[in-house]
């Protein structure tokens, strides 16, 4: 059965490299930019910084991004799937690391748009789209595969969750 799951993994990731035109290809690195644990954490930061109704978005926000990110990575350091690019695939843009499983950017953006789901002004929706875009453009430009980026958006969500218990009535 887990032979099969993964033929199948595979076959949905080379099906989606093989139309790769310039303009998307670039969109693509824009997303898979943003959703680096970096970027949530400056986003974060800044919403900290800015204090007011802002200050409990940017704590949602690092809070969940921060928890994906770790727990993303131990469970990589676990798993140790190779990258997409181990087996011959060729990137179009750098890994961060060698593992592959679970995606840390999807871990990432999907406990963002967990954190901030129904804290008004649209920012559920929103943030879900973009968490869904990042994840596509994991997998789009071959960094994961679609098994990797499912796994992240889960680990995403509960840590999402975990961040709103823990930020609670702040």
């Amino acid at each position: 059965m887990i032979g099969l799951l993964r033929a199948l993994d595979e076959r949905v990731f080379r099906s989606l490299g093989t139309y790769r035109p310039r303009f998307l290809v670039r969109a693509m690195r824009a997303l898979t930019h943003l959703g680096d644990a970096q970027s949530w954490i400056a986003i974060g930061l800044f919403l900290i910084c800015c204090g007011g109704h802002t200050l409990r978005f940017g704590l949602l926000l690092g809070t969940g991004a921060v928890l994906a990110t770790l727990v993303s990575q131990v469970v990589k350091r676990a798993c140790c799937r190779p990258r997409p690019s181990f087996s011959g695939f060729v990137a179009l843009i750098e890994d961060p690391d060698a593992f592959s499983f679970p995606s840390g950017h999807a871990a990432a953006a999907f406990a963002v748009a967990i954190a901030l789901a129904g804290q008004g002004a649209g920012l559920g929706p929103l943030t879900f789209v973009l968490a869904g875009s990042i994840g596509f453009s994991r997998v789009y430009l071959g960094a994961h595969y679609p098994l990797d980026v499912a796994a992240g958006a889960i680990i995403g969500c509960l840590c999402g969750g975990l961040a709103r218990v823990l930020v609670g009535g702040f």
